[in-house]
């Protein structure tokens, strides 16, 4: 299928009628629209499958939302949706398509090269878990350090932290642990405490060419090789494990094939957790929770690609970004999760989405002439209300805030378990931050230092049954949301060359610290800054 060429952006009829009603509600806050529409909270709430979502804490109306919705029709919003699961090469720059979706995909969708990747990572998860991976001297493993940055880092940490509790049915698991920074603190930190012959390292790297995961992982080579006192070529069978679209350079760096789990060009490094890069995942859930989190995704797939707009949970969500954004111009958006088990959703998302649809350039090459992606930051719920709530309560700005709730924690149905009333207790907290945002102060507060303006929009999503297969549902429904903006954008979001320069020229800064840096200005001009960075970092090292 080919695409129709959109309309731009704000030449769109539905743009200059949405400018209009935002004008329009300049006057109008939250109290009054639900006074005027005691229906709003029906049908402004929608659900699929085990995630429901309440958008009535929004400043808009119906007219606001078929608008929107006429907004999405003009900008083809629909056939872009098609286009992702047709295959084409909605990774325009790159000419790539964007197959994160056969990740999770049927059997017949899915591919056959999936589905040899799945059961190659079963197999290791297998053997893990019944003890027969042993070590170089024939010690079971029984901690797993997975090496990755970004996308390899960010998604596995995010989903092994909150589904903690969702032990292996068979087997013993390991420990899992997660190393991102390069500078080599956490690393041996790490390090310190594990014992070398029982520790198994997964090289997470699309490339296999990434300069922080590489020198972490040369460091845990150098480290095993010293404490085991051998340098042989079995070192690295039984302690690594690569994952990779590049297998030439997992075996370049002495990882055998045997121990290569596979990636493509089409999986894109922040929506790659569905694949091999899931592993660490999978081996502290086990590989049937994995395969439940596969479900989950596949289940908000099947939504997003048949559910026409109007009742399409990732359109509505993406639209109302647009109308915040775009309209009322509302450019930041807390991440609010009411549980700890999520405390790594707001990071996250900040990659998902700023490293998605950060861009000032639209697929044509073209300066845009509106804001794109908000800035999104956040924290668990509780810390937050101790950290930055009062910004959002009585600061200068309008955020929007997104509250995330969650079903009763795995295995507690007694409702006299302590756990519960904690539980509720976290509910409790989320609501009335919710309330008081949207509603402000009920009483007539004279102190204007007390005084709750209220008007503040928000989102509360709730993951009922909370497990693998709701948060991969609700993870799949925030990669659909980032993949409607931009096609209203009409931005790229599965791109990221803003990242890519600083890479190349980190290199070179480098050199000239293991150098004496003498004649920066030639170098450098006329950035006297980092002239003279680089000249008092030479100076402590010598001293």
């Amino acid at each position: 299928m080919v695409q129709e060429k959109r309309p731009a952006l704000t030449q769109c009829k539905a743009w200059a009628e949405l400018k209009a009603r935002a004008d329009a509600f300049a006057g109008i806050d939250l109290r009054t629209l639900f006074e005027q529409q005691p229906s709003r909270v029906e049908a402004l709430t929608l659900e699929a499958g085990k995630l429901w979502v309440d958008f009535s804490k929004h400043r808009l109306d119906p007219g606001v939302l078929e608008t929107l919705l006429a907004l999405a029709s003009e900008r083809r919003v629909s056939a872009a949706i098609e286009a992702l699961f047709a295959g084409e090469p909605v990774n325009t720059t790159e000419r790539l398509p964007a197959g994160h979706w056969r990740l999770r995909a049927e059997p017949e969708e899915a591919g056959q090269e999936v589905l040899q990747q799945l059961s190659c990572m079963g197999q290791m998860v297998h053997k893990v878990h019944s003890r027969q991976w042993r070590g170089l001297f024939g010690d079971p493993i029984t901690d797993v350090v997975n090496l990755g940055v970004g996308g390899s880092d960010l998604g596995p940490l995010m989903v092994a932290t909150a589904l903690d509790e969702h032990c292996p049915a068979e087997g013993q698991r390991p420990e899992v642990h997660f190393v991102s920074s390069m500078d080599g603190s956490q690393l041996s930190r790490l390090l310190n405490r594990l014992d070398p012959g029982r520790t198994l390292f997964i090289v997470a790297s699309k490339s296999f060419r990434t300069r922080d995961t590489l020198a972490n992982a040369d460091a845990a080579l150098a480290w095993l090789r010293a404490e085991l006192e051998t340098d042989g070529e079995e070192l690295l069978g039984c302690h690594f494990i690569g994952v990779s679209a590049n297998p030439d350079a997992m075996t370049e760096w002495g990882i055998p094939q045997s121990n290569q789990l596979r990636l493509w060009d089409w999986v894109g490094g922040r929506v790659s957790l569905w694949s091999a890069i899931g592993l660490a995942v999978a081996m502290r859930i086990g590989m049937p929770a994995f395969r439940e989190l596969l479900d989950g995704a596949r289940r908000m797939d099947d939504h997003f690609r048949r559910e026409p707009l109007a009742g399409n949970l990732p359109v509505i969500a993406a639209l109302i970004d647009i109308w915040n954004i775009n309209f009322l111009d509302i450019r930041a958006r807390a991440v609010l999760p009411y549980d700890a088990r999520l405390k790594f959703l707001p990071s996250y998302q900040e990659q998902l989405e700023m490293e998605s649809n950060g861009k000032s350039v639209n697929v044509d090459g073209e300066s845009v002439d509106y804001h794109t992606c908000p800035v999104i930051w956040g924290e668990v719920g509780t810390n937050a209300q101790h950290a930055f709530y009062q910004l959002l309560h009585q600061g200068t700005q309008s955020v929007v805030c997104e509250f995330v709730m969650t079903g009763l924690p795995h295995g507690f149905s007694d409702v006299k378990s302590s756990t519960v009333s904690q539980h509720r207790l976290s509910q409790a907290n989320c609501l009335a931050q919710s309330h008081l945002l949207a509603f402000g102060s009920e009483d007539d507060e004279v102190d204007p230092h007390r005084l709750y303006r209220g008007n503040q929009p928000s989102t509360t999503l709730h993951l009922s049954d909370f497990g693998p297969q709701a948060l991969g549902s609700f993870l799949a429904f925030l990669e659909h949301r980032v993949y409607v903006q931009a096609a209203i954008w009409g931005v790229n979001p599965f791109d990221q060359w803003g990242v890519e320069r600083g890479k190349v020229m980190a290199k070179q800064f480098e050199q000239l610290l293991e150098s004496n840096p003498d004649n920066l200005e030639l170098l450098f001009l006329p950035d006297y800054s980092t002239q003279n960075i680089l000249r008092r970092l030479a100076r402590t090292e010598k001293e």
